[in-house]
């Protein structure tokens, strides 16, 4: 159905599943990447990365979809045995005439193309009194349409698929175990985010926090599994999660193209790994992906403008699904949901441009290897810093150090490293451990 690439929503969800995938815009990658090595080969592991997760989302489409194609069939057969079942009783009871039937028609080995011919010719004599008989068409079609989304698709579609399968019990404990996996391992890169920056910036203790934070995150969970669970997760899904992170990723691309500056970026990963990365990258962190991702943020306000969000719920009395729109408190939890999520973007910048919260930049570590001590000094003023790692007056200094420099990270041969002139003017055995820029 191409006429679905034009759906706003469609991508919507796509680039959604693409920043959940790669972990965009939720601090996990950012925290990962600060354990590695200053020379580190960040441009390919990021291509090793994006092809692993692409080669992944395709292998898992294709499994979907052979398994939804499996059930579908499998359900379209038992529609045709049971509709079979009715047109015999017709003719049992003289309600359908035997001239009706095609002759090479064999009700013990009825096929789908068999009974479709069937249809049509009962449906064509019978017009008036078609209704009446309740007869299904029994498309495949209609079967592959039915097919859900989200939890229903692991939960229902892909368990009662898996009842069909030969060794179905094994089938079915590899499928859970695989979901528990995949849960895990999102959890970790999620908690790594939020965890590693509060603990390098406030220092508190990494124990205690990591279990308030997953005790805190199992009582939040509670709400998912209640009776009205589901429609919590369809509310938190599809618009607390998708609409901030994409602000979040945007901002991230300004930040690092448009205000560091994308020429000074490049100039530092030159550095660091020592060739140059393609000139594909400069133009594509500079104009592609933040022009893309405005196109999909402002087309996803302007259909939650125009379409009000809603939900697909089971009415009883009906049997049937039905959309609805949330009511007025469900709405309230939304736009809340959405604040909330966006609000520490604006709240931490109005903080830091007014210097009511520190930024780390004064904070300077040095190991002092003759007496293995390590001391931390913060917020030194710049003759302090200068007199203390250079063991001189400011005025008996040598230049001062360029207004910038590349941080070459902790064990590399720093510029200022003392202890490679043990006679020389730095002989005092201090060692810069790391410097910020």
């Amino acid at each position: 159905k191409l006429d679905k690439m034009l759906d706003p929503q469609v991508w919507r969800e796509a680039a959604t599943q693409v920043f959940f995938a790669l972990g965009l815009g939720f601090g996990g990658v950012i925290a990962f990447s600060s354990y590695n090595k200053q020379d580190n080969n960040c441009q390919f592991d990021a291509t090793l990365v994006s092809f692993i997760n692409f080669f992944t989302s395709v292998l898992a489409t294709l499994v979907v979809f052979a398994v939804l194609g499996f059930k579908a069939n499998i359900m379209n057969e038992k529609c045709v045995v049971e509709n079979a079942e009715k047109i015999l009783g017709y003719l049992n009871t003289n309600v359908l005439s035997h001239d009706l039937i095609p002759p090479h028609v064999n009700f013990s080995h009825l096929t789908t193309k068999d009974y479709n011919e069937m249809y049509r010719v009962i449906m064509t004599v019978k017009e008036g009194h078609f209704k009446e008989l309740g007869l299904d068409a029994c498309l495949l079609e209609d079967e592959l349409n039915k097919s859900v989304q989200g939890t229903g698709l692991a939960f229902i579609a892909f368990t009662e698929a898996m009842t069909h399968f030969p060794a179905s019990p094994f089938w079915s404990v590899m499928f859970f175990l695989m979901l528990i996996n995949l849960g895990l391992g999102s959890m970790i890169g999620t908690m790594s985010g939020i965890i590693t920056p509060i603990i390098d910036t406030f220092k508190v203790r990494k124990e205690v926090f990591t279990v308030g934070c997953c005790i805190f995150a199992f009582v939040v969970g509670l709400i998912f599994v209640q009776r009205s669970g589901n429609y919590f997760v369809t509310m938190f899904d599809d618009y607390s999660a998708t609409l901030p992170l994409t602000v979040v990723v945007i901002l991230e691309n300004i930040a690092v193209a448009w205000i560091y500056g994308t020429k000074k970026f490049m100039q530092e990963l030159t550095e660091m790994l020592g060739f140059r990365p393609y000139q594909f990258y400069y133009y594509t962190w500079k104009y592609v992906s933040p022009i893309c991702m405005a196109v999909l943020m402002t087309a996803s306000i302007i259909q939650l403008g125009v379409t009000p969000p809603g939900y697909s719920a089971w009415i009883r009395e009906e049997a049937a699904e039905k959309f609805l729109f949330y009511p007025t408190w469900a709405m309230a939890i939304l736009i809340s949901l959405i604040i909330l999520a966006s609000l520490p973007l604006p709240l931490v910048f109005i903080l830091r441009q007014f210097h009511l919260v520190s930024d780390g930049s004064n904070a300077l570590s040095v190991t002092y290897k003759k007496g293995r001590m390590m001391k931390d000094i913060s917020n030194l003023e710049d003759n302090d810093e200068t007199r203390f790692i250079l063991s001189k007056m400011p005025s008996e200094t040598p230049s001062p150090m360029p207004t910038h420099r590349s941080y070459l990270g902790p064990g590399s041969n720093s510029p200022l490293e003392m202890s490679s002139a043990p006679n020389g003017r730095y002989g005092s055995g201090y060692l810069l451990a790391s410097t910020p820029e």
